[in-house]
């Protein structure tokens, strides 16, 4: 009986400090990316973003913003494995998809050791 008792203390213990770390980590806007998809995502959105012409001329043509490529693409976006190259030395080139208020769009990005370069932007019909 007396085991059960110090398990007891132990679970409601270890309880509080999981709520107690949880919130403070809530607060501190901290992130964890252990998965790939989120790492890259990460990586691209702390480096400057430069757009290629064409890239620019889809934006104008397509009307779509920058600012929500950004927040919203770089954020909740996927990035399609399949169609991105990993294992450039110089720049790699991701796929990611994501979806803006006009819909549903394909950004190709070449993410290189300090710069990140958006090659073209594509809506996904």
């Amino acid at each position: 009986m007396e085991i059960l008792r110090r398990f007891g203390y132990y679970f409601i213990g270890l309880a509080i400090g999981i709520v107690i770390v949880a919130f403070i980590f809530r607060e501190k806007g901290t992130e964890f990316c252990y998965a790939p998809n989120c790492r890259v995502l990460k990586d691209i959105r702390n480096k400057t973003i430069v757009y290629e012409n064409e890239a620019q001329k889809n934006l104008e043509e397509y009307t779509i913003d920058t600012t929500g490529i950004k927040t919203s693409v770089f954020t909740d976006g996927d990035v399609i494995f399949s169609k991105s190259n990993t294992h450039l030395d110089s720049c790699k080139t991701y796929t990611v998809e994501g979806s803006l208020k006009t819909g549903k769009v394909e950004v190709f990005v070449k993410n290189c050791d300090s710069i990140v370069r958006i090659s073209s932007i594509t809506p996904i019909p």
